[in-house]
């Protein structure tokens, strides 16, 4: 059985410091967001300008660039080949809303070249997704059932492979801000100064994942320390 000090688990702080470190990276890039927000590109184009610009010089036909509700549910979806940016990007001539439309742009760009993380991130999607739906059903189910620690040790594997898709989803993400910052340098949407702000932005952004990788592992570690190996100890 797992083992407690008392009635306190000390493997619960692994999921404190996760929470605190999404909490610092979401406050970071909402703060960041909201500075650059109000420097109006000398442009003057809106994100969705921006976005289809940067879309047809690199050859990209199509892709739709739509509006979507929200602040910050900006994202491309290969699917359906949709470019969709929130209400906050969509009409906002700002450099961190026109940095954040390039960013998405980048990954049509992933999309179109085949760029591999991505096609990988695509085909994990459905196991990850399977993978945290059904981990603690699975590990609740092996402690009380018992099961020489099949059930407890499936799970765990299970949501290994949601964090298997937190780690894959960074290449992505780091690739694609660094595709919009020479997009816009090399179309000259942004000038140099600018180009500075809109890469505070997308790093503020970028931190967020690797937050929540973060939090992932360190809650995977949890699970392994308090359950892990369970058919070798009942």
């Amino acid at each position: 059985m797992p083992y407690y000090y008392g009635w306190f688990d000390p493997t619960y702080f692994l999921v404190i410091i996760g929470a605190v470190i999404c909490m610092i990276a979401s406050a970071r890039v909402n703060s960041t967001y909201n500075k650059y927000s109000r420097y109006r590109s000398m442009s003057g184009m809106t994100g969705a300008q921006a976005a289809e610009r940067i879309l047809r010089s690199a050859g990209i036909y199509d892709v739709t660039v739509r509006h979507v509700s929200g602040r910050l549910t900006d994202h491309y979806d290969p699917r359906n080949k949709t470019l969709n940016l929130s209400d906050s990007v969509y009409g906002s001539a700002s450099v961190a809303a026109v940095g954040v439309a390039a960013h998405e742009c980048g990954h049509a760009i992933q999309h179109q070249k085949n760029y591999a993380p991505l096609t990988i991130r695509g085909a994990i999607v459905p196991v990850a997704n399977f993978g945290s739906m059904l981990a603690w059903p699975l590990i609740i189910l092996g402690l009380i059932f018992g099961s020489g620690g099949f059930l407890v040790n499936l799970g765990i594997l299970f949501f290994s492979f949601a964090v298997l898709f937190q780690l894959v989803t960074l290449p992505v993400e780091f690739n694609a801000s660094r595709r919009a910052v020479n997009i816009l340098g090399e179309t000259g949407i942004l000038g140099q100064e600018e180009l500075g702000c809109t890469k505070k932005v997308l790093k503020a952004a970028a931190l967020t994942y690797v937050a929540s990788a973060a939090a992932a592992i360190l809650q995977l570690l949890r699970l392994i320390l308090l359950f892990g190996g369970r058919n070798n100890r009942d």
